[in-house]
């Protein structure tokens, strides 16, 4: 067994630290008890088994918001066997409502000021949100310049293609004649070259055998 006197500071008053601090020995069968002092800090005794104390003395340090310590002092004292339960040691009616007042006042505080936070978040993600639509707008424009920039493109495509087609029609009928030319010219020039090397046969044989 061992026991111990502590000093607790910070925002340790109005913010429901007594009861955290009460359920926390009865959850490790601690005996003891936490009271208000009038400077703002609270006074703690507690007294058990070692382990549980140790582990008490981790819990306060490390509190739940709104509670808020920034220094524990702890100084090692007799185990009093009388002491057998924790409890909360009130003070006067008028300061125990002004206690309870102040918690709920100090949490509602918290959370004002977390909504606020959260209000302002919102805010930002609101004129994220306007950039986003305002960007969406700039590429919506774009897609629409480059879906006219495409349609122009076809359509000077087309034309090309059609142009394409009726010169080709051009060009093949003047090949088909010029190849009907050089078919019909090959043929009278083949017709003459027989009838000139038929002439040329005939003039030879009429010329006088030497004998």
């Amino acid at each position: 067994m061992e026991a111990y006197i502590l000093k607790v500071f910070g925002r340790v008053q109005r913010v429901g630290f007594r009861r955290y601090i009460l359920d926390a020995a009865q959850a490790l069968g601690l005996a003891g008890y936490a009271k208000n002092l009038p400077d703002g800090s609270i006074e703690i005794f507690v007294q058990g088994e070692k382990e549980g104390v140790s582990k008490f003395l981790e819990i306060i340090k490390h509190p739940m918001p709104p509670v808020q310590v920034i220094e524990v002092r702890q100084e090692e004292t007799e185990v009093n066997p009388e002491v057998r339960e924790f409890r909360i040691i009130y003070g006067e009616l008028i300061e125990e409502l002004q206690e309870g007042f102040g918690a709920m006042q100090t949490i509602f505080a918290d959370y004002w000021q977390e909504f606020k936070d959260y209000r302002q978040e919102f805010k930002d993600y609101r004129q994220e949100f306007k950039d986003y639509r305002q960007e969406f707008k700039d590429y919506r424009q774009e897609f629409r310049d480059y879906r006219d920039e495409f349609r122009d493109f076809v359509r000077r495509t087309d034309e090309n293609f059609k142009l394409i087609l009726e010169k080709y029609g051009e060009i093949s009928e003047k090949l088909t004649i010029i190849l009907e030319t050089l078919i019909k010219e090959s043929k009278e020039t083949k017709e003459m070259l027989n009838e000139t090397m038929k002439t040329l046969k005939e003039a030879l044989e009429r010329l006088p055998k030497n004998s």
